[in-house]
């Protein structure tokens, strides 16, 4: 029996088309394709002006239970989906976000799919792609050492150091930057405060980037992002201090949406980054609607589960960008089923019917989740080779019961043929005009209540707490006019309470809220609950110690 290979020796054995040769299958001119190398471009601004008359295809969205050290493969079955969809007939697009490199050097490794189901080139895809998160990450601290300068040089807006907001960030995991004090070395370094930095798919700039329409739309949100307060606490922008044309300037390109493909040489747009633990984890809207415009079918995910991803793609960049989502996937596997029953990791290997049965609790509650918004559902089964027929179908009775179908698919290791099945399924799904999207809650409800929807309908929550100086500043932003805004919840991934050890279904748990957030520039406030960090830890053996060039020159260890 030969050995299976990696992901990154499967990307690497690609059959790449030319960049300009996926370009002319959705009917962009080689003029309006920015190239970067020979198998990926960017997409110009005037070509994407230019299809806002045409139809839009179906949309719809990929999501997943509770992420678990098993594994779940909710991108690989996103970029599955979109080559068994062309595979049967369909023109099919998929929209994934870039990746990090904090958790690709970390322990959640790269974001381009696996097995025989990816996006390529998965190398630069996974490391310095196009630039864009560099850009992104130039921009921020462009904003931040302009508030240090502009404190300085005579402090004219009268900013208190004590109330300044904007962070610095970087694109890597590292704790020890959580928590600063700068400008420290006497006069010439400006005057020392508490500062600190966040990871850059945390970054407001990269909300921005994503949820923005267009570089005008982007250069005013830049503008509109609340950096501190003045000694009388009222708010200073970031167009105060002028920061906004230069920022801008350095986003220029990034704004412009990434053309890529498959292994099967279909297209693939990677585009943005938020995390979706600490931000609202979706890719560009620039990118999303431009998809829609020249395919018959796009494919999106949301990050980690239906509880933080997929609601967050509802509740913030469909409320924003006007999106109606035709349909919805929700990816599972046997082996997540039975680690939520109880199963330890090693263990998933024998076959565990009952502890499926009692895992599948989590599973249903995101269903039912997704079904709160009135979207249809289906339920992917990503296959491993340890699965047994018992497995698969305990899942498939379990969400029968839940008057949805779920669908065993073997892209991981078939490619499109292994997804045929579901393909067909969806496509009848998003076609048969049952969606009738809507998102959890109205603009008009108050930011707490806003937080308590999420929480109680959601997570299923008995309770969120809150101390008054949070429940006070909630009070201050909606008397300054932001009441209206949708909640971007920073919580956990693993569990949908925020205990990251609490797995299953649980119920009547309390949400803490630690911290809020005003992203005026992006259009949301960012809430903080439990002991989640914007600026995440490696992990004691992180992924970077297997990740080397071999002798040949070739990357290894990325996945």
């Amino acid at each position: 029996m030969s050995a299976v290979k990696s992901d990154i020796e499967i990307a690497r054995a690609a059959d790449k088309k030319p960049i300009q040769e996926i370009g002319a299958r959705l009917g962009i001119p080689v003029e309006d394709l920015i190239p970067y190398g020979h198998d990926k471009a960017k997409i110009s601004a005037a070509f994407i002006a230019r299809q806002k008359d045409r139809k839009d295809g179906k949309l719809i969205l990929v999501t997943a239970i509770n992420p678990t050290p098993a594994g779940e493969g909710k991108t690989t079955t996103t970029v599955g989906l979109v080559d068994g969809l062309n595979r049967i007939g369909k023109q099919a697009i998929v929209c994934i976000r870039e990746a990090s490199l904090g958790p690709c050097f970390g322990v959640k490794g790269g974001a381009a799919g696996g097995g025989y189901a990816q996006v390529v080139p998965m190398e630069d895809i996974n490391l310095h792609f196009t630039g864009d998160f560099h850009a992104i990450t130039t921009a921020h601290n462009l904003l931040a050492a302009l508030i240090d300068n502009h404190i300085y040089w005579g402090n004219e807006q009268d900013m208190d150091t004590r109330r300044i907001t904007w962070r610095r960030v970087m694109d890597m995991n590292d704790r020890a930057l959580r928590e600063i004090v700068c400008s420290l070395g006497g006069v010439r370094n400006g005057y020392p405060r508490q500062a600190g930095f966040d990871i850059t798919v945390a970054s407001e700039v990269m909300a921005i980037l994503c949820l923005a329409t267009d570089l005008k739309d982007l250069e005013k949100r830049l503008g509109s992002i609340i950096i501190g307060y003045r000694r009388d606490k009222s708010p200073v922008f970031a167009r105060d201090i002028k920061a906004d044309g230069a920022m801008t300037v350095l986003l220029k390109d990034a704004m412009q949406p990434n053309l890529v493909q498959t292994l099967e040489n279909n297209p693939a747009f990677v585009h943005g980054g938020p995390f979706a633990n600490i931000a609202h984890g979706c890719n560009s809207v620039v990118a999303t609607k431009t998809a829609l415009k020249l395919a018959d079918y796009v494919v999106t995910e949301a990050g980690f589960g239906a509880d933080l991803g997929a609601e967050k793609f509802f509740d913030i960049k469909c409320r924003k960008a006007g999106l109606k989502p035709d349909a919805a996937v929700v990816v599972a596997t046997a082996r997540a089923m039975k680690m939520n029953g109880g199963v330890k990791k090693e263990d998933l290997g024998s076959e565990n019917i009952a502890a499926v049965h009692k895992g599948c609790a989590n599973l249903g509650r995101h269903v039912q989740n997704v079904k709160k918004f009135g979207v249809p559902v289906i339920v992917a089964i990503n296959h491993f080779a340890s699965d047994t027929e018992g497995e698969i179908q305990a899942i498939k009775d379990y969400v029968a019961t839940l008057g949805a179908e779920a669908v065993l698919c073997e892209h991981w290791a078939k490619g499109s043929a292994g997804i045929e099945e579901l393909a067909h399924k969806v496509a009848e799904l998003a076609e048969s005009g049952h969606s009738q999207f809507a998102p959890l809650y109205p603009d008009d409800m108050s930011l707490f209540h806003k937080i308590e929807t999420v929480a109680k309908d959601i997570y299923h929550a008995g309770e969120v707490i809150a101390d008054k100086s949070v429940r006070d500043q909630l009070h201050a932003w909606e008397a300054q006019g932001y009441g209206h805004l949708p909640v971007c919840m920073a919580k956990t991934q693993y569990s949908f309470s925020t205990d990251p050890n609490l797995r299953g279904a649980p119920e009547g748990h309390t949400v803490p809220v630690r911290e809020v957030r005003l992203s005026a520039g992006a259009g949301f406030v960012v809430v903080v609950t439990g002991e989640i960090m914007t600026m995440p830890g490696l992990p004691s053996v992180p992924s970077s110690e297997r990740i080397f060039l071999n002798e040949a020159g070739y990357i290894e260890g990325l996945f």
